[in-house]
């Protein structure tokens, strides 16, 4: 599979597309008014303490009070100034969270390091832990546990062990920390290693440094921006290319390759055409069909997609597909190619948390396994964490995917002012009758000689035409006239009655 890594640059915002066989898979942007916060470490306080929900509300200096779960505190089970110091960041602990009452953990006004793991997302603050995690190149260093790990993408059993016994025997050169070794680590020597190890070593005293000095609410240690946080976690043998449109972003690429990723340095170029970088691939309409609610399948059949707060909803349709041999057969065969495009739209949307899969009902129960066989398999390639259940008994496929950054909707829309998100509009005929209630409520409570609707062009339409017989018999019962203005400014849903 070949893939490439296309950047582009424009003032306050940054773009990477991620392209497979020339088809977009995943794109991520980031602004400069509004960076994301995941993996940045801060000096917060504690605000309040929660024992009902097992939280408390940090104030870590952010926009909103951010949300820290008892189980995201990794501290000591005692009272020792131990405790103290890990949750300033400055003990080594043990491999698992505290399990203790979040009110014996923490109190109110107490001062701690905290790392962001969950921008916020809607009406939410943001996620915290003290867990403390700093990645680089090869290895994710937790300077607070002891735990040695190996990523689960690398399969080869003697590498993982072979991996795991070379952390283990470097580490006892640097001192009290765990690791968890990252999938570009796979046949990476020891030379590589210690070099990683020598950085976030070095990082991490850094930090603990400016964390004793600094005061509450200061953020202590901010994540790479976008391109280089690419660079860093995504881009491995499978990136043939990264192509960079802005000169200056190049260089710093370059710069940051040259002594990071020295291996990457031949495959960045720098891309001067006169096209849009973007239009190589026509990524700006697949980012404008990411947007829709409906996604076409070749065979004819759809997708439809329904994002909420709380979960994601995905509903196939067979559509125009008719196919060639039984029902069955057409079932299967939509549901197969369904869950190829729904792995894809899940990268490409960047949508998380719980997502229902509503795949059309199957009676052979292998077709049932061969499906969610598909959906795993094509999950794989994807970066952020799934988990996948087994078909429900109302045939519902349920699973999650890791979300710590907002969706491509959340980033590039806003709610919309007419609906005010709902997706949908009273129709001109109920507006028209609600109309008519507001003029009969207006007309008994006070004594006017006549009144005057403002409203939007469609619903004075039809209240000149359709309703007009029903306008002459309400004149005719409250004994006034009624006069209707076309307020141009209006949406559907908005009218006034005014008395006169």
């Amino acid at each position: 599979m070949s893939g490439e890594i296309l950047v582009n640059v424009t003032p306050h915002e940054t773009r990477v597309a991620f392209v497979e066989n020339g088809v977009l898979q995943e794109v991520q942007i980031e602004r400069a008014r509004k960076r994301g916060l995941v993996g940045n470490i801060y000096k917060g306080t504690v605000r309040r303490v929660l024992p009902g929900m097992q939280a408390a509300f940090i104030d870590a200096g952010l926009d909103r009070t951010a949300f820290l779960h008892a189980s995201d505190i990794l501290c000591p089970d005692n009272d020792s100034d131990e405790r103290e110091r890990c949750l300033k960041g400055e003990a080594p602990e043990g491999e698992r969270p505290s399990q203790r009452q979040i009110d014996e953990l923490l109190r109110e006004g107490q001062e701690l390091l905290v790392q962001v793991v969950k921008d916020p997302l809607g009406t939410k603050g943001a996620r915290l832990t003290t867990h403390i995690t700093i990645p680089a190149r090869f290895l994710v260093f937790m300077p607070q546990s002891s735990h040695i790990g190996v990523s689960q993408r690398i399969e080869d059993e003697a590498e993982r062990q072979r991996l795991k016994e070379r952390v283990t025997t470097l580490a006892a050169e640097f001192g009290p920390g765990g690791y968890i070794v990252r999938t570009a680590a796979e046949d990476a020597d020891d030379e590589a290693l210690r070099a990683d190890m020598a950085f976030l070593h070095k990082l991490w005293g850094e930090i603990g440094a400016r964390a004793g000095s600094e005061r509450s609410g200061t953020l202590i240690h901010e994540d790479l921006p976008l391109v280089m946080r690419t660079m860093r976690d995504v881009v491995g043998a499978e990136v043939e290319k990264v192509r960079i449109d802005s000169r200056e972003t190049f260089r710093k690429v370059l710069r940051f390759a040259e002594k990071f990723i020295p291996e990457l340095v031949p495959r960045i170029e720098h891309y001067a055409g006169e096209r849009p970088i973007f239009d190589l691939y026509a990524i700006e309409d697949e980012i404008q069909r990411a947007l829709e609610r409906k996604v076409t399948l070749k065979s004819g059949g759809y997708l439809i997609i329904d994002q909420t707060e709380a979960m994601t909803t995905i509903d196939v349709n067979t559509g125009a597909f008719v196919g060639h041999r039984n029902l069955e057969e057409t079932i299967f065969k939509t549901n197969l190619e369904a869950s190829q495009a729904i792995a894809r739209q899940l990268r490409l949307r960047n949508l998380g948390g719980i997502i229902i899969i509503d795949f059309i009902d199957m009676v052979d129960p292998e077709h049932r396994r061969q499906v969610l066989r598909s959906l795993e398999k094509a999950l794989e390639r994807d970066h952020a964490r799934t988990h996948i259940s087994e078909v429900s008994a109302l045939g519902l496929v349920e699973m999650t995917r890791k979300r710590t950054r907002e969706s491509l909707e959340h980033v590039l829309c806003s709610t919309c002012p007419t609906c005010n998100g709902r997706g949908t509009l009273k129709t001109a005929e109920t507006v028209c009758f609600e109309i008519f209630r507001e003029i009969m409520r207006e007309a008994r409570q006070f004594d006017a000689q006549q009144l005057l609707v403002l409203a939007s062009q469609e619903v004075v339409d039809r209240l000149l035409d359709e309703e007009s017989t029903a306008v002459a018999e309400l004149e005719e019962f409250i004994g006034k006239p009624i006069q209707f203005q076309v307020e141009s400014l209006y949406t559907q849903e908005q009218f006034d009655v005014v008395l006169l």
